[in-house]
């Protein structure tokens, strides 16, 4: 890598009977980790955590997304946002930034289905390691249990 910049964002949302309800996060160059959760299911509130994270956390996140090999698929071919939802992606490590969007899926079934498989799954499992990353950050620091 030229650079040692670093920055990755995750959402994922829809607007329903419950108004905007969204998941999003992001881990900036400079190691602040936000998380907001938006679910307005019986009035819930917005939980909104920002936290720095050390040096390690940033490097074992690197090592994920490149051991993932994410940065060199195309969403050319996975299923648009829709009604159903959205999900986007977004990371720059070094001179690479690579930005995906599309539709919120139900299981693993959708994955397959789609048109490119393969890259939709390398998608889908490393944005279940990110939400499992981040969620074990936010219960630790916080001590709160996020949907």
């Amino acid at each position: 890598m030229a650079s040692s910049e670093f920055y990755l964002r995750y959402y994922v949302g829809h607007k329903g009977k419950f108004g905007h309800e969204f998941l999003e996060f992001e881990f900036r160059p400079d190691g602040k980790l936000r998380y907001a959760n938006n679910s307005n299911y019986k009035n819930d509130v917005m939980i909104r955590k920002e936290a720095y994270v050390h040096k390690a956390v940033v490097d074992e996140l690197k090592r994920v997304v490149e051991d993932s090999e994410v940065m060199q698929e195309d969403d050319a071919l996975w299923p648009p946002p829709d009604r159903v939802g959205r999900q986007e992606l977004e990371i720059v490590m070094g001179d690479e930034h690579i930005s995906f969007a599309t539709t919120k899926f139900g299981s693993l079934i959708d994955v397959n289905n789609s048109r490119d498989a393969e890259g939709l799954r390398t998608f889908y499992y490393l944005v279940q390691d990110l939400k499992c990353l981040v969620f074990s950050l936010i219960g630790l620091h916080f001590k709160i249990k996020p949907i």
